[in-house]
């Protein structure tokens, strides 16, 4: 979700974007006829491909100006689970992704116990909830930036963004 990745740097925060499936998948010409592409696609090709099958439909629809902005942040989408980096902080936008998220985490050998927080906050895969979602984001991970103890103050705060948000938060805390 590139639109965090930008609002976050802006505000000086290291942020990376990873998808969690095994495939790249983009709106097609029906719901049931995505573009799907394998991870090694860099988005110039997933540009190029489209542009080629119908470039007024995805200018149209916005998947080329995403394609274009995503360009510019990295060459290639990464998939989660090939990234052996660790984070403090992952925040996730859809159940399902929360789900493979920590089904991952939970897979990997402990090595160093170092916490990590895995949190999901529901946002519908459009622009308009892409940018509200981005901005509450942002400010949770402002207010998590600023708290004394992270770990004793997580559920607070997030028991604190889901009143004033009206949106249900999951968490967990995994270990690397």
């Amino acid at each position: 979700m590139h639109h965090l990745q930008r609002t976050f740097s802006k505000r000086g925060f290291d942020v990376r974007s990873f998808g969690t499936g095994s495939h790249v998948k983009l709106p097609g010409p029906a719901p049931d006829k995505p573009n799907v592409y394998d991870f090694k696609t860099t988005y110039e090709q997933m540009y190029n491909d489209l542009v080629r099958k119908d470039k007024e439909l995805y200018t149209q629809n916005g998947i080329l100006h995403m394609l274009d902005r995503n360009k510019r942040i990295k060459s290639r989408p990464e998939r989660f689970q090939s990234c052996k980096d660790q984070f403090d902080l992952v925040i996730t936008c859809e159940e399902r992704v929360y789900d493979q998220v920590l089904e991952d985490l939970s897979s990997r050998e402990q090595e160093t116990f170092t916490p990590v927080h895995v949190i999901n906050v529901d946002i519908q895969d459009n622009h308009e909830e892409a940018t509200l979602g981005a901005f509450l984001i942002c400010e949770l991970c402002q207010c998590i930036q600023h708290t004394d103890d992270m770990e004793n103050e997580m559920d607070e705060l997030l028991q604190e963004f889901e009143d004033k948000s009206n949106r249900p938060f999951l968490h967990t805390v995994c270990f690397y």
